[in-house]
């Protein structure tokens, strides 16, 4: 039977075979010859692929010395929390559906970054971090293509050059943004609260203004 949470670490798991598994155990990740290589959690005897494996802990059953483990498994031993996690997986790997219930703005909007073509992106801007624009694929991905950090850039509302309506720009030295949305009444929402972020304000900020 597999190990319950507090035996995690005190005593040696099973080992689920190699053979028994095609995928990942955790992120699910299909293995294959090449780049995924099959690695057990020495805590719950999982086989996982090496991103999962990327945990260390101390293993009381191993003389308490620092074994590869899985995330789950280093979440229960170290006892550490989510927002801890956060902090160690960086920036990018913030869940689409996560910031997208919280956030300022997000919808679909084109997207073209210097001379490549146009491509269709989540965008989201959170209400923790009202000065990031994050993109995404699409409204469920667990990670970002790119964040912006929009503080000092500048706004075009009508760019010449775009060949999208509906469309504005972000510009600061070398790096050039270009946007398009599917109407003008979405445009102007986005450039309502990228305006005040390029600030380094947010619509917290405005609403207090406005109510003192």
């Amino acid at each position: 039977p597999p190990l319950q949470n507090a035996e995690l670490g005190k005593r040696a798991p099973r080992w689920i075979r190699d053979n028994e598994v095609t995928m990942c155990m955790k992120c699910k990740e299909p293995f294959n010859a090449l780049t995924r290589r099959r690695h057990h959690c020495r805590a719950c005897g999982h086989v996982v692929c090496w991103k999962c494996s990327d945990y260390k802990a101390h293993l009381e059953y191993d003389g308490n010395k620092l074994n590869k483990v899985c995330k789950d498994c280093y979440h229960v031993i170290i006892g550490c929390t989510d927002s801890e996690e956060k902090k160690r997986k960086g920036i990018l790997e913030i869940e689409s559906a996560e910031v997208s219930g919280n956030s300022v703005i997000c919808s679909f909007l084109q997207y073209m970054e210097k001379s490549k073509p146009w491509q269709k992106a989540w965008c989201v801007i959170p209400k923790q971090e009202a000065l990031v624009l994050y993109m995404y694929g699409a409204p469920q991905d667990v990670k970002a293509l790119a964040t912006i950090p929009l503080l000092g850039y500048t706004v075009d509302d009508t760019p010449k050059s775009a060949d999208l309506p509906h469309s504005f720009k972000l510009t600061q030295s070398k790096s050039v943004h270009s946007f398009a949305a599917d109407n003008e009444e979405l445009k102007q929402k986005w450039l309502k609260v990228i305006h005040l972020a390029v600030k380094g304000e947010t619509p917290e900020c405005q609403n207090e203004l406005q109510v003192n």
